[in-house]
């Protein structure tokens, strides 16, 4: 046991790319061998990549060329080596091998064939794999949260988006695998499960012959752990039945995160999402009437090809009317193998920047309005880390979802990993700022109602490689 090399995580992309490395990490510390934070100290690194869009592809490639400049046996995994599987080992000869995004579970006997020296390609042309309940996972989230795979893949096929080529066509776990391991994640002390996969109100469609969100909510209300969120919610998919089980399930949050894109019919049918232009404006009404507590999030492209100034501006205006709490807003980025890519129309890149900056400069206002609204209440708050200066604990309400929401900064004492009711008494546009309630403030409320460094010769190298991807 004591020759199996070292092995280090270096961690890109989303967070089902997450759950990923934490079943690497827990099938390799199972099977002996050693899994060491510090890359320096490795005899391995397994980078799990990102190939989502551009900017992510040169992140990823970056960290394999430094790597590889540091002369570390590199294991390329995730979707850049599904995506990539024929160019990345012949462009980066350093790498000692390539697993899929349907292959990581294969992870030990990779690492001991590449032992062997032999250069390992592990990339299964169709992702089909999905985790159970059974397969090891070491949790890299705060101990109090964690993210619960419902479903892999997609079947949808929106013009701009390589995911399904790149995670394959969507499979669900059956209900009773995911409620055996949220039981697990509760009984480890876990506060926050989110559910996630690439659409979470498709859930069980393939498995069962008709979505079961709404029943899988009903089975998570009886697990003890006090929040679930739900991740990728697609409006047609927020069905009566299932906003009737997150209002009737006490442990869901009436939170909801709509990847919609856009809000111009034209440009959603361009982008093969023509279902949605009809539905927009009257299901967000609908949420708004029946879940009056709801928080909503949404994505949105601009720069989309042939988007017009004016269906730009029906964008604007959306955002204007429905006051969504928060909103992401992203450049189209054209991805070879996508229906986008050859899309006539371009629209320039400085004018995309500016219809970015543009749309989060009205979404500002709104979501500080949104956010100034909490002053006087008393919410729960769950507790993540401590201000080393101030001493002042920072955790999330229930608007706030991991990473890409806002944080609640909380004065007085309060344990980390613990739900705590705070009293906010200020806002501004991303965060809230409080203090632990005290009796009289839960009784008033009652009675209401980082950047890694780049070397030059990085760069240079990233240049090449990714040249040397290029269609």
């Amino acid at each position: 046991m004591g020759n199996l090399p070292t092995i280090a995580f270096s961690h890109l992309g989303c967070e089902k790319n997450r759950i990923d490395t934490e079943h690497m990490i827990g099938l390799l510390a199972e099977a002996g061998y050693s899994v060491n934070a510090d890359e320096a100290f490795a005899d391995y690194v397994v980078v799990n990549t990102c190939s989502f869009i551009q900017a992510a592809r040169e992140e990823s490639v970056r960290t394999l060329v430094e790597l590889a400049e540091a002369g570390k046996k590199v294991v390329i995994s995730g979707c850049m080596a599904q995506h990539f599987r024929e160019q990345l080992l012949e462009a980066l000869p350093e790498a000692v091998a390539i697993v899929g995004t349907g292959d990581y579970h294969k992870i030990v006997d990779v690492i001991q064939r590449t032992e062997t020296g032999e250069r390992v390609r592990e990339v299964s042309s169709e992702p089909t794999y999905i985790a159970d309940e059974k397969l090891p996972r070491y949790r890299t989230t705060t101990e109090s949260v964690a993210y619960l795979r419902v479903a892999e893949g997609c079947d949808y096929r929106c013009a701009f988006c390589i995911i399904p080529h790149l995670r394959g066509n969507q499979r669900s776990r059956p209900i009773e695998s995911i409620i055996a391991e949220a039981e697990r994640l509760a009984a480890e002390g876990v506060q926050e499960i989110i559910l996630i996969s690439q659409i979470t109100t498709n859930y069980g469609l393939d498995l069962y012959g008709k979505p079961q969100l709404a029943e899988l909510l009903r089975a998570l209300g009886k697990v003890d752990v006090p929040w679930i969120r739900i991740h990728y919610a697609y409006p047609t998919g927020l069905t009566p039945d299932v906003i009737t089980a997150m209002r009737e399930t006490v442990n869901v949050l009436p939170y909801l995160d709509l990847p919609l894109q856009h809000s111009h019919p034209d440009v959603l049918r361009a982008m093969n999402r023509p279902w949605q232009g009809q539905v927009n404006d009257t299901i967000i009404q609908r949420l708004k009437q029946d879940l009056p507590d709801a928080v909503l999030r949404t994505t949105l492209i601009v720069g989309f090809p042939g988007e017009t100034d004016e269906q730009f501006e029906h964008l604007v205006e959306f955002i204007k009317r429905h006051q969504f709490d928060h909103v992401g807003v992203f450049t189209f980025s054209p991805e070879e193998g996508t229906p986008a890519f050859d899309l006539p129309n371009p629209v320039d890149p400085e004018v995309m920047e500016a219809r970015r900056d543009r749309l989060m400069a009205v979404q500002q206002p709104i979501a500080q309005g949104r956010n100034r609204a909490q002053i006087g209440r008393v919410v729960d708050v769950l507790i993540e880390q401590e201000h080393p200066g101030s001493g002042l604990k920072i955790g999330r309400s229930a608007r706030f979802a991991p990473e890409v929401d806002g944080l609640v900064y909380v004065q007085g004492e309060a344990r980390l990993g613990s739900l705590v009711p705070v009293l906010i008494t200020d806002a501004d546009i991303y965060d809230l700022h409080g203090q632990v309630a005290a009796a009289a403030d839960l009784l008033a409320a009652t009675g209401r109602h980082t950047t890694s460094h780049v070397t030059a010769s990085s760069v240079v190298s990233s240049q090449t490689v990714l040249t040397q991807l290029a269609p």
